[in-house]
């Protein structure tokens, strides 16, 4: 319980570094070069530490639960590599109308990441 809620801590905390990174230069400090490079700074500290406390939250789980986390990151992971180049060689290639955003790639990954994890749990439960 203790792993989660560190995990869970860690995981806000990034996301909000996140968006300060986003939105602060628009909104915050007037697109002041030295804020953007600190926010992303904190932003990319807080993303390792986001991932020791995931590596930490996964380790302390039983052999089932990091067999699920294992088959559904491996996955994601792949489903990630391929999609995300198909995306970039159809907007490479003008197949698509507008730009291949990173956003949506990361939209696909969270999504992919989920329903891993729902169907790997029905599968062992």
């Amino acid at each position: 319980m203790k792993n989660s809620k560190e995990l869970k801590i860690w995981t806000l905390a990034w996301t909000l570094s996140m968006a300060i990174a986003t939105f602060g230069p628009q909104f915050l400090w007037n697109e002041e070069s030295i804020g953007t490079l600190l926010a992303i700074i904190v932003n990319l500290i807080l993303g390792v530490r986001m991932i020791l406390a995931n590596r930490k939250f996964i380790n302390s789980g039983d052999e089932l639960q990091k067999k699920i986390q294992l088959e559904s990151l491996g996955l994601t992971l792949g489903l990630a590599v391929i999609v995300g180049l198909s995306y970039s060689l159809l907007d490479q290639m003008n197949l698509i109308s507008g730009n291949a955003e990173i956003s949506v790639l990361v939209l696909f990954i969270g999504i992919t990441y989920l329903v891993t994890m729902t169907v790997n749990n029905r599968k062992y439960k």
